[in-house]
């Protein structure tokens, strides 16, 4: 029986800031994404994360929002209605340049953790475009990954739990590109990451 041919993976790390706690109500006010490395039947091979980005800013869907949502971003909403991107636009664009850097791999969305971000993300590129890049369920979860090869109970996951050399050094800005980048290099040291005893429950 011939062997079925696997597509390699291409890992996109993306950070999404909303001000609010789902979409609809609420708003994803910036999104960036960071191509973070390619996995095949060999491994994985991690990328620049700085080489191939994007991000955008966007206009507000609704009036409602979170003031302390809105706070973490530090993002002007009122700037945002004026000067953001149509989400639809915006979200049209981010398809193709997702369908550009994966050519010949299949695109997988990933995040520390990564269900806010898939959750906006997703509800967007369905609501403006009809379609994700991604499929349904193209999505890691980087809290996941670890609790799985440090043999941790998920909940007991942190960042302040890992090993400090899996964690990048860049400062966690809650600018979406920033973080996108952050994340795509934490992406590549778990990847690379065997597992270790030194892994640790928080006390």
């Amino acid at each position: 029986m011939a062997t079925r041919r696997i597509k390699p993976s291409l890992y996109i790390s993306v950070d999404i800031e909303a001000d609010g706690p789902i979409p609809g109500p609420y708003s994803m006010l910036s999104f960036g994404a960071a191509v973070a490395g390619r996995q095949d039947a060999d491994g994985f091979t991690a990328a620049d994360p700085e080489e191939q980005t994007f991000y955008r800013e966007l206009r507000p869907i609704s009036d409602e929002f979170v003031p302390e949502a809105l706070a973490v971003s530090g993002l002007d909403r009122e700037r945002l209605v004026r000067e953001g991107a149509e989400p639809g636009v915006a979200l049209a664009e981010f398809s193709e340049w997702v369908r550009q850097v994966s050519v010949g791999a299949q695109p997988v969305m990933c995040g520390y953790p990564a269900m806010y971000d898939w959750t906006f993300l997703y509800w967007y590129l369905i609501r403006f475009t009809g379609a994700s890049p991604f499929g349904h369920s193209g999505c890691l979860d980087m809290k996941t990954l670890y609790a799985t090869k440090a043999a941790l109970p998920l909940r007991a996951v942190a960042k302040g739990t890992m090993p400090r050399d899996l964690l990048s050094r860049r400062r966690h800005t809650h600018h979406a590109l920033d973080d996108a980048v952050e994340q795509a290099e934490l992406l590549a040291n778990l990847m690379a990451w065997q597992g270790s005893a030194s892994a640790r429950l928080p006390e």
